[in-house]
């Protein structure tokens, strides 16, 4: 609710803030001035009519009601009489702490009315003045700033005598203090008892017997005088904790005016603290009451003060009561838009405003420094306004502290950022401001007194940088304008002495005067419209420093940090012996071999003992080495600044496992912990997020074992890179190591050496982070991090798995005499099975079924490596395959068939889909194969063996996927050919071996056939595989030679041997490759005949095993003569008796021609192997042109 300038309302409380409402615009001799008031604050009683007084009225004589207490008049010191003190000289830091919202951004002015009267009244007064300016943002503090009463005080504590050289030499040496006149006195005395008679009410209006006029009259005088003087503080009196007295109401830090208003003239918004009295009655709901003698005429500055007064209160009327020597004669009401009008009291209301207008452009021009104290003086007489940065002068000659302005200036600044960071979030804009804000507060404040603020800062400081945001926004929020620890960025260049800026310079002042920031050479130039401006633009980001990177940024973070640190440090007294610690020595990192340690038994000691002081925080344990008061101030700042250090270690750790800078991430996240630890050692509760945290940390640290143990090759760098520290850290450590030892999370950061070590001591750290979210009830509440810590927890044992699988594997390569499977071995599988085990679970209970499959997979592989270790080798014995491994096969066989089901369709991840379906399909080929190769007859029938062989190597095609175009195409293409080989191979070896059974004999035939013609098909489509498709070519040749065997018929014969070359015809393509692969290397070795030397007489670029060319290449020259004889002893006898046949003559005759040719190459021992291929093209292509003439006529 508003309240306009009466007394009539209600006042709100302290500092409660009120609905803005613009007031009203006056039209004053033509010239419009724009005033507008809302009170925001007014501890006025409810609102009194004025009562007129009767003529000759003597107010001389006191009224009954003089100077007591009565509800009308409100408590004392806070009537409606106003308060009749002379302001004190920090009365705007009270009125700045209690509406410390408006304070450095919306307010241009903070100051009593009576010095805003005194600035704007300069051109036309010849008074002195002298006001104390400060800068906190954009706005100014006004103070009274009584050098005489200074300079009193000083003869008394020795403080300030520095500037009363300073005045005495430069200012004026002449002026003295001007002791108050007795009219003085008796004109005060007579206002206060008329404000009294004009209280309406009973007795009100009384005068009393003339007795007690003296008495009463006493304590007026020695009031006043007391009033007269300045209570300045002494320095540093101010309260130990800020926070218990948010108001700082002693020493003069007390708001203790009548009204707060903002008022706001033309464009200039003033905080104003007023205790003019106010009354109800007339024709407006309030007005303004004077007492003149009637033998004196109001003066132009009289008139400006009865003026600014009413348009500050927003009071519309001013009831004017004139007396001749105490006795009242008459009454006269004046608007407030008339008082500029009145006879010898004539002004211009734009001549105010221009002057209001230069004055606030000369001193935000010019008082640029936040936290400095600039002095506005003019002596008496003097036309000449001089401002000095008193600051500046102070630090030349004595200490900073001796200024009593310094502590409240940087309290309010401390004020100002505390309430900015409590809407920091709102708009990050205000970063910048907020920092120079604290950097300016601090630069005030000495460490060893005001520990409490410097620590606080510090702390709200390192909270600027959000270290969880973005990079981009390092540069996205806040523009690049440097560093600058200034304020608001007012430039502090001076503008050249122009027409048109004014004439505030040092350029032409006499030497006396360079000690002045600025001079207004006469005060008749603040009349002149516009003749100071403000050219200083306010940067808007006030210069927040641009961070380039993360670590710069948690650097920056941490420097704060340790500060914040030192200062509450320092202010904990010691009660017992701590160790010394030269904060310049490095703390060792503890760094030893893990052969020296316990192992893995020892790191579970560990583990347990962590748990266990994790289970003490939740019933509220705490120790403290330094001796800090659970609850002070120390013992939550330092909480808070140990915690946002370790924070800062966590990002930096984060940053650097990016960086794949392992050893630097371990000892970031090392120097985490330890801060985590100590928070631990001091904290009597864990909130919930802080337990977060130090899972997030316990699962980067678990991270970065991993990354160091994969990459081991590296390990001399990183331990280099973990060894290192800065000098702020060995701080940071020195002031954590005052609360704890730092030892809790020693077993997940130390660098060990051992592979095995790292795997388990990274899975330790999930476990741990697993268990805080478990027995914290946290894993329901942050869902996300339970299961990025359970895919971790599976991740990790599955490596650990592999690790026990492939150390079990080099054993068994190693075992070469013993028969037998070791104990060694043995365990490597159970720890590797249980790893593998609990991973799956831990996938499961997340639904990963990608995952569980991939680890059902590698439990599929350990089991065939049991298997294979289990094989029979050596001794005198023919190797059978054992039951132990048809047992292992055929639980690896389980276990793919598991993962299978776990992903449910190739859609979900076809490449895991693919990869499980190849390793079923190799177990099922791998066992058909040792089955066929080393078959257990010794247990088992043939004919079993051959259908568990069947089935296996079928099951081996089902899985086998020889249509999807996949880089594993062309193998899945060649193990199809191999099975469909080896099943032919097989049928044509039962086929041989079988006696009795036609039908069984009859299906075998077909079976061997058909598989042949598969396995051909799919070695046709293969480039890389002429030997094998020449081999099964060859063997089909001799089914065709054994079926031959049994026929009896001519024509049967012919034709199954006519079939046999056709095959024979058919393997020009592999010939064709083979003279391909030979040539290549030939014109190879040419080039590099210089390494021909060098070279095996077998090595290949192309991988062509020549040994098995010739091999194959011998069967085959010698499958070719005894087919083309027998065809040609065939077709004579075939001849003889039927008489001629034309085709079957050139057939006859090519297959002779081919036949002769044929044995002359192969009688010709001298041929190379490229010569020999030569002719079998050769040979094939003349036969192929042969059976080609011969088509149609064949039998």
């Amino acid at each position: 609710m508003e309240e306009l300038c009466g007394v009539g309302a209600a006042a709100p409380l302290r500092g409660e803030v009120e609905e803005p409402k613009q007031g009203s615009v006056l039209f004053l001799g033509g010239n419009e001035v724009k005033s507008s008031a809302v009170v925001k604050y007014s501890s006025a009683p409810p609102q009194a009519a004025f009562a007129r007084l009767q003529e000759k009225t003597d107010l001389k004589l006191p009224p009954a009601n003089w100077l007591r207490e009565s509800a009308k008049l409100g408590p004392a010191g806070t009537t409606i009489l106003g308060n009749n003190k002379k302001s004190k000289p920090f009365s705007s830091f009270g009125m700045a702490y209690d509406f410390i919202d408006s304070v450095g951004n919306d307010v241009d002015v903070v100051s009593d009315s009576e010095n805003i009267k005194k600035l704007l009244k300069i051109p036309y007064s010849k008074s002195h003045v002298s006001m104390a300016v400060h800068r906190i943002g954009r706005t100014l503090l006004l103070d009274e700033l009584d050098i005489q009463e200074l300079f009193m005080r000083s003869s008394q504590t020795g403080d300030w005598t520095w500037l009363k050289e300073f005045y005495q030499r430069l200012i004026d040496q002449k002026w003295q203090r001007k002791k108050k006149s007795k009219e003085h006195w008796y004109q005060k005395a007579i206002l206060s008892k008329f404000l009294y008679y004009s209280i309406n009410g009973d007795g009100a209006a009384q005068p009393v017997p003339s007795t007690s006029k003296q008495h009463q009259e006493g304590p007026v005088s020695g009031e006043s005088d007391e009033a007269g003087r300045a209570s300045w503080p002494a320095p540093f009196e101010m309260p130990s904790s800020l926070s218990e007295d948010p108001g700082a109401s002693n020493q003069g830090l007390k708001n203790d005016f009548v009204r707060n208003i903002l008022w706001t003239f033309e464009d200039i918004h003033m905080l104003v603290g007023s205790n003019m009295p106010i009354f109800g009655g007339g024709r407006y709901p309030a007005v303004s009451l004077r007492l003149r003698d009637n033998n004196k005429p109001i003066n132009v500055l009289t008139g400006i003060d009865y003026w600014l007064d009413n348009l500050i209160c927003n009071v519309p009327e001013l009831v004017m009561c004139f007396h001749v020597n105490g006795i009242v004669q008459k009454y006269e009401m004046i608007k407030t838009e008339d008082i500029p009008n009145l006879e010898n009291s004539n002004f211009s209301t734009k001549v105010i405003k221009d002057i209001a207008q230069n004055i606030l452009s000369f001193l935000k021009s010019n008082c640029t420094k936040e936290g400095h104290t600039y002095w506005l003086f003019k002596a008496s007489g003097s036309d000449i306004v001089k401002l000095y940065d008193l600051t500046t002068l102070c630090e030349e000659t004595e200490d900073k502290y001796q200024n009593p302005f310094t502590m409240p200036v940087a309290i309010l600044l401390y004020k100002v950022a505390c309430n900015m960071m409590l809407k920091k979030n709102q708009n990050k804009k205000h970063y910048g401001t907020i920092r120079t804000l604290l950097l300016n507060c601090l630069k005030l404040l000495d460490n060893g007194r005001h520990p409490q603020i410097i620590a606080s800062a510090n702390y709200m400081l390192s909270e600027l940088f959000q270290l969880d945001e973005p990079k981009k926004e390092d540069s996205a929020d806040f523009p690049i304008n440097g560093n600058s620890d200034e304020s608001y960025s007012e430039e502090e260049e001076e503008m050249p002495d122009s027409d048109e800026n004014g004439s505030y310079s040092n350029s032409s002042d006499p030497p006396d005067d360079n000690k002045a920031v600025a001079i207004i050479k006469s005060v008749g130039e603040l009349s002149v419209p516009e003749k100071y401006k403000s050219v200083h633009r306010i940067r808007p980001s006030c210069a927040f420093p641009v961070c380039h990177g993360t670590e710069e940024r948690c650097r920056l973070v941490l420097n704060y940090v340790l500060e914040g640190l030192k200062s509450v440090d320092s202010s904990v007294k010691k009660e017992g012996d701590l160790p010394a610690a030269d904060p310049s020595t490095p703390i060792p990192l503890k760094y030893e071999d893990e052969s020296t340690s316990g192992g893995p038994e020892c790191l579970e000691k560990q583990m347990a003992l962590f748990l266990d002081k994790m289970g003490s925080f939740q019933k509220g344990k705490h120790s403290s080495q330094s001796g800090m008061i659970p609850g002070s101030w120390q013992y939550k700042m330092k909480l808070q600044l140990i915690l946002k250090s370790s924070k800062a270690y966590y990002v930096l750790s984060d940053a650097a496992m990016i960086l794949q800078k392992y050893g630097r991430a371990l000892r970031y996240i090392k120097l985490a912990l330890q801060c985590h630890d100590t928070y631990c050692c001091l904290c009597t509760s864990m909130l919930p997020e802080v337990l977060v945290f130090l899972c997030q940390c316990l699962t980067l640290c678990g991270d970065i074992q991993l990354m160091l143990a994969q990459n081991a090759n590296n390990r001399a760098a990183y331990l280099e890179e973990y060894n290192y520290q800065t000098k702020e850290d060995q701080e940071i450590l020195h002031s954590l190591h005052r609360e704890s030892r730092c030892q809790v999370f020693a077993w997940a950061t130390d660098l060990s050496t051992d592979l095995e070590c790292q795997l388990s001591v990274s899975c330790k750290c999930y476990e741990a982070a697993y268990e805080i979210l478990l027995f914290s009830n946290l894993k329901n509440q942050n869902p996300e991090q339970r299961i990025q810590v359970l895919k971790r927890m599976g991740n990790i044992r599955n490596e650990i798995g592999v690790f026990y699988m492939n150390q079990a594997a080099a054993v068994q390569t190693e075992r070469v005499v013993s028969k037998n499977v070791s104990t060694t071995e043995q365990q490597l599988w159970k720890k590797s099975f249980s790893c593998f085990e609990e991973g799956i679970q831990n996938f499961e209970s997340i639904d990963d079924a990608t995952n569980a499959a991939l680890l059902l997979c590698n439990t599929g592989r350990l089991m065939r490596i049991c298997a294979q270790a289990h094989c029979a080798t050596g001794g005198d014995f023919k190797r059978e395959f054992s039951p132990e491994e048809a047992l292992y096969y055929n639980k690896a066989i389980d276990y793919y068939l598991k993962a299978l089901r776990s992903l449910g369709k190739r859609d979900v991840h076809p490449a895991v889909w693919d990869s499980v379906n190849w390793e079923l399909s190799t177990t099922y080929f791998t066992m058909a194969t040792l089955q066929q190769d080393y078959a257990p007859l010794s247990r088992k029938a043939q004919e079993q063996i051959e259908k568990e062989v069947s089935e296996a190597m079928m099951k081996s095609l089902k899985y086998c996927d020889v249509d999807t175009v996949s880089a594993r195409q062309p193998l899945c293409q060649y193990r199809a050919a191999t099975i469909h080989h080896r099943l032919a191979s097989m049928y044509h070896s039962c086929l041989r071996n079988q006696v009795g059974d036609e039908h069984l004999r009859k299906q075998h035939r077909v079976l061997a056939d058909l598989h042949y013609s598969k396995a051909v098909r799919l070695f046709q489509l293969l480039k890389d595989a002429p030997c094998e498709f020449l081999r099964v070519q060859l063997e089909r040749v001799a089914f065709a030679e054994f079926q031959m065997a049994s026929q009896n018929s001519s024509a049967g014969k012919l034709k199954t041997l006519f079939g046999a070359l056709d095959i024979m015809a058919k393997t020009k393509g592999a010939f064709q490759l083979i003279r391909k692969e030979l040539v290549a290397e030939s014109e190879q070795i040419s080039k590099d005949k210089s390494s021909a030397e060098n070279m095996s007489p077998n090595d290949s670029s192309t991988g062509l095993n020549k040994e098995e060319v010739l091999k194959l290449l011998s069967i085959f020259e010698s499958r070719m003569s005894f087919l083309l004889l027998q065809s040609i002893k065939l077709l004579t006898s075939t001849k003889k008796k039927i008489g001629g046949v034309n085709e079957e003559e050139v057939v006859l005759k090519t297959n002779k021609q081919v036949y002769s040719l044929l044995l002359r190459a192969t009688a010709n021992k001298s041929m190379t192997l490229l010569e020999r291929i030569e002719v079998i093209l050769n040979l094939l292509e003349q036969l192929t042109q042969g059976n080609e003439a011969s088509d149609g006529g064949m039998p």
